[in-house]
């Protein structure tokens, strides 16, 4: 997932701090720093808020509603604000605005159901649930928008009040968000707070919040189980993928390989469920490379605003370093690029689109998550070398597995020790389903009816049963 955003706060605090576009790496605008000190005051709104909100499901419903037509109303505003502190291409900060108008539209339609339990015994028993209280929602800067909507958007419908931090680097349009929001909500329903740490750390230990859900890297992710663990708060953490794609022996490269190679690149590979590893077979190996290289040397790079852009650049100043380190390291040891592996000139966070071959199955582009837009390309003899070799690291979030016969593909990804398994696509998700990582990668589930559930606890009601 994005790099930490704790290991590069600033050593002092400002009321405001600026935000950078990383089209131009020159700041544009700023945003408030909140004092952790803040939050005291938020959560107690939070909480007085929530005992209203909670009280009528059909009102909540009907603020949803009203809620996702805020934000298609406002969506050009919105997706032009995303793109110029995100860097995504414009195309798809509109889609991100409309995927969070999908998100409210859903969950105003979802309401959780009474179970009546039957054991024999004379009591009627029914199961039913209520909300959690105040809801911790911390996102990073890859979807911001996106990611922040499947936090708030399940909790709100369940009933539950919630508190969005999103990253210090892409703050504006979550703020806009939550004005457009603020008009159509009630007071203090959805909070958004902006600033640099410890601000998150504050939030996610904060004895008034009962639920913290956030998606980061997985060593932040462990520091915030363990803040909210002090109030014995309730964790959803989605802390990234090292997603592997295995080709089969009789896969049709040249028909897959624009789908291949957005599996990996969309984003600039900044996707958490991102293809960040290919393994090929042996006798197509250099055709897997070749292909890919082709498509990363032609794809049109440059400003998220250019209408003609399809890979924007890096979100911010600490990726492009990370991304050419661990690329020199794997150069370091071997590998050859056949596409990319250099930052361009000229001003801006843009790192060529890279296809790496001959690289070392340990090296840290292989068993990190580089969050990048470069991918290995490795060879395998057997199919069980590359299952096994797919299910080596320590992350478990998505996988995939392409051939032209579905049903021994799906033999395969059935192998993978992952969250979600795709035959012949990838990183392809539905609202109605279950979204979740094993090892590493994370603990809860979001999405669907899951992801509502989440956000409420059982509450059971026993009575005589009459006679």
């Amino acid at each position: 997932m994005p790099t930490s955003e704790t290991d590069h706060a600033p050593a002092q605090r400002a009321v405001r701090f600026a935000v950078v576009d990383p089209a131009t790496g020159e700041a544009f605008d700023e945003a408030p720093d909140q004092h952790p000190d803040e939050l005291d005051a938020v959560v107690d709104r939070a909480h007085r808020a929530w005992h209203g909100w909670r009280a009528d499901s059909a009102a909540r419903a009907t603020a949803l509603r009203a809620a996702a037509d805020a934000v298609e109303t406002a969506g050009d505003d919105l997706a032009r604000l995303l793109t110029r502190e995100q860097g995504e291409p414009l195309a798809e900060s509109y889609a991100e605005v409309a995927r969070t108008v999908a998100r409210l539209r859903y969950f105003a339609g979802l309401a959780p159901r009474t179970r009546r339990v039957v054991d024999g015994r004379p009591v009627r028993s029914e199961v039913r649930r209520r909300p959690l209280g105040p809801v911790a929602a911390i996102v990073p800067w890859n979807f911001p928008l996106q990611l922040a909507a499947a936090k708030f958007a399940p909790a709100l419908a369940a009933g539950n009040t919630v508190v969005l931090k999103p990253s210090p680097f892409t703050p504006l349009a979550t703020r806009l968000l939550g004005s457009v929001l603020a008009a159509v909500l009630p007071e203090d329903v959805l909070t958004v707070v902006t600033g640099r740490e410890p601000l998150g750390a504050r939030l996610a230990s904060h004895p008034g919040i009962r639920h913290v859900t956030f998606t980061g890297a997985a060593p932040t992710g462990r520091r915030v189980a363990e803040a909210a663990a002090a109030s014995l708060a309730r964790v959803t953490l989605e802390l990234g993928g090292n997603d592997a794609a295995v080709l089969l022996d009789d896969v049709d490269v040249g028909g897959i390989a624009d789908r291949l190679f957005w599996a990996a690149f969309r984003n600039c590979g900044q996707v958490c469920m991102a293809v960040k590893r290919l393994y090929a077979p042996a006798r197509l190996h250099a055709e897997v490379v070749e292909a890919l290289a082709q498509r990363a040397k032609t794809v049109a790079v440059g400003p998220g605003l250019d209408p003609a852009t399809r890979l924007g650049p890096v979100d911010n100043a600490p990726q492009p370093a990370a991304v050419e380190q661990v690329t020199r390291q794997a150069l370091a040891h071997g590998a050859r690029v056949a596409a990319g592996g250099h930052r361009p000139d000229g001003p801006g966070y843009f790192f060529a689109p890279t296809i790496l071959t001959d690289v070392e199955p340990g090296s840290a582009v292989v068993t990190g998550e580089q969050f990048a837009p470069v991918l290995p390309v490795l060879p395998y003899r057997n199919l069980d070398e590359a299952v096994e070799a797919a299910n080596s690291t320590g992350f478990g979030l998505g996988g995939s597995v392409w051939g032209t016969d579905p049903d021994r593909a799906e033999a395969v990804a059935e192998r993978l020790e992952r969250g979600t398994a795709w035959i012949n696509h990838h990183a392809e998700l539905s609202l109605a389903q279950p979204f979740a990582g094993v090892k590493d990668s994370g603990a809860g589930v979001a999405g669907g009816p899951w992801g509502l559930y989440g956000n409420l606890r059982p509450f059971v009601v026993h009575r005589p049963q009459e006679v």
